[in-house]
């Protein structure tokens, strides 16, 4: 399975390093491709360390402005000419998806497949692992839309919450029909 991450290229602390690097290892272990930012920086290298040390592929999608920070060595690496192909081209080449701890790009990565989802646009599994309790904000503000009817589908079709990497792996893999 190609498994795209969303996450922070921040040098971020250990409560989210840890969880991220399990996933990471459920991801190679699993036989699985990580596809992700490109990046060989914080949180992005963390999670592409664990993917290759437990035998994992790694497919890079970076951005041109980003590209000095492109990881050296991956299975693959598409350059894109900007964040809305670089977008693009991680939900085409993506079979599920994986919304980690991150920032404003992390958020709008998210809400992009989201809405896809809600549209009808895809089916692939997206789960939002709740690293430290880093979404309950979030969590709490679809559960107000889902509420007063601002999700056409319910929430629970779009989106699988995580608390942690071995739950969402195995979300992913029986939506998948691997487990």
């Amino acid at each position: 399975m190609n498994i795209c991450v969303f996450l922070s290229a921040a040098d971020l602390d250990e409560r989210y390093t840890r969880p991220a690097r399990e996933f990471a290892k459920l991801i190679g272990k699993g036989g699985h491709t990580l596809v992700w930012g490109g990046s060989d920086v914080g949180l992005m290298k963390v999670v592409a360390d664990g993917v290759q040390e437990a035998g994992g592929r790694l497919l890079g999608v970076s951005v041109e402005f980003l590209a000095a920070k492109a990881r050296p060595g991956t299975d693959e690496m598409v350059i894109a000419r900007d964040l809305a192909e670089r977008k693009r081209l991680l939900l085409e080449k993506a079979d599920a998806v994986v919304i980690m701890v991150g920032g404003t790009g992390t958020l709008d990565e998210a809400t992009e497949i989201l809405e896809l989802k809600k549209h009808g646009h895809t089916d692939k599994p997206v789960v939002l692992l709740n690293t430290a309790g880093f979404y309950d904000g979030l969590k709490k503000q679809f559960r107000r839309m889902e509420d007063e009817g601002f999700l056409p589908r319910p929430l629970t079709d779009l989106v699988f919450f995580a608390e942690e990497p071995v739950g969402a792996m195995a979300y992913l893999e029986e939506s998948r029909g691997i487990a």
